[in-house]
């Protein structure tokens, strides 16, 4: 594993740190000059104009080919692109295109990638993931949304939980039982539904934080054309393994936490500096979570040097998405100590400013964390029977 860039890195790393001074940071509000992971949505205008601007450099979707409106880079030069995005707190991506983008690129049709890839660039259209069921959260694989063929058709009833943004989606990348005989692995297909199909209905569901974020979606004797599935009927099991892989990998988190963790220590100095010390406890547990987000950032180069080294992360991945997440959780419940009192207002001022959002806000909106993407009792299962060796329980 490399800490130093080689000089070819190096230079990358300073075309893209000049790019996000001009582009992003130039003319950028005073407040968002120390970036929170927690603050207020930006202006939207600016994030459209930021977007495109990378979208014409191929590098909303940096690792895809230049066909499809990529920038064909290494991943050592996708991950610097990266973390200097993160660090500048600019935003990456557009939502659920580094997710379902891939996937069609490997398993989809032609037809298929050249329907949906550009206009997943160029943010013309939204989509949303058809995982999580009522009963299958973390068995995924026991997931019992049907789909019967009817021709050319798929007839689709059932019902989806926990989805992300199916509110504002224009388009649903699920997975479905075509054969409830098969075990339950199998049987399984990966579809590509459009949101405004008749019989669809899509309800909130309100976090702890007052948030809109997750919906119920209900389906309906909803059709979907067979040419909108990806991959081959009954084993879209192993192509939505593919849209999880590129979910649970990723260094983001780990900056998030540190850019944290850094506002709780000037926090905590400035504190001090009033004569309003926080107690030692309390700046332990700080120093304890910097040492921390040190590991996640380590845990990230892990997987990144497999990658460039051609491997599949596996359960290194499943380390780091396991980790980052609970280190997400520490952090907002130190923040809660550091507080006090004053952490259960749902928006801070005078000396609790310089922490960005609120404690309260964070904490509520962190508890999540660990069940996103997969469950920390699902990564500990990946990395006990593959990365130890351990039989399954």
């Amino acid at each position: 594993m490399r800490f130093q860039d080689t000089p070819e890195l190096a230079a990358w790393r300073a075309q893209v740190r000049e790019f996000v001074d001009r582009h992003w940071r130039a003319g950028a509000p005073a407040e968002d000059d120390d970036d929170s992971p927690f603050e207020a949505p930006q202006d939207e205008a600016r994030v459209k104009a930021w977007l495109d601007r990378l979208a014409e450099n191929g590098w909303i979707a940096p690792a895809w080919p230049k066909k499809y409106g990529g920038a064909d880079m290494s991943v050592l030069e996708q991950f610097v692109l990266s973390q200097e995005l993160h660090e500048a707190g600019a935003p990456t991506s557009r939502q659920m295109l580094n997710l379902v983008g891939p996937t069609i690129m490997l398993h989809g049709t032609e037809e298929q990638k050249a329907e949906h890839l550009p206009p997943m660039l160029r943010g013309e259209v939204a989509w949303c993931q058809g995982f999580s069921e009522p009963g299958s959260g973390s068995d995924l694989a026991s997931l019992q949304a049907r789909a019967v063929r009817d021709g050319d058709e798929y007839v689709v009833n059932g019902q989806k939980i926990w989805t992300s943004g199916a509110h504002r989606a224009d388009w649903m990348f699920m997975l479905v039982r075509t054969d409830p005989d098969a075990p339950k692995h199998r049987g399984i297909s990966y579809l590509l539904v459009d949101m405004k199909s008749p019989g669809i209905t899509v309800r909130p569901l309100i976090n702890m934080a007052n948030g809109h974020v997750f919906n119920e979606v209900f389906f309906e004797d909803v059709r979907v054309p067979v040419r909108n599935r990806v991959g081959e009927e009954n084993r879209g099991w192993y192509v939505g393994t593919t849209t999880l892989d590129f979910e649970r990998s990723n260094i983001a988190r780990a900056i998030t936490a540190r850019k944290n963790v850094e506002r709780m220590a000037r926090y905590v100095r400035g504190r001090a500096a009033a004569g309003r010390p926080v107690p030692p406890a309390y700046r332990l547990e700080v120093a304890d979570r910097a040492i921390e987000t040190a590991v996640c950032e380590l845990l990230s180069f892990i997987v990144i040097s497999i990658q460039a080294r051609g491997g599949v992360p596996n359960m290194e991945a499943s380390m780091c998405k396991m980790y980052g997440s609970e280190l997400s959780q520490r952090v907002a419940l130190t923040k809660m100590h550091l507080t006090g009192m004053t952490g259960q207002l749902r928006r801070f001022d005078g000396p609790e400013a310089v922490l960005g959002q609120s404690a309260a806000m964070e904490y509520m909106q962190v508890v999540p964390a660990t069940i996103a993407a997969g469950t920390s009792e699902i990564q500990r299962n990946i990395i006990a029977t593959r990365g130890l060796g351990l039989p399954r329980g």
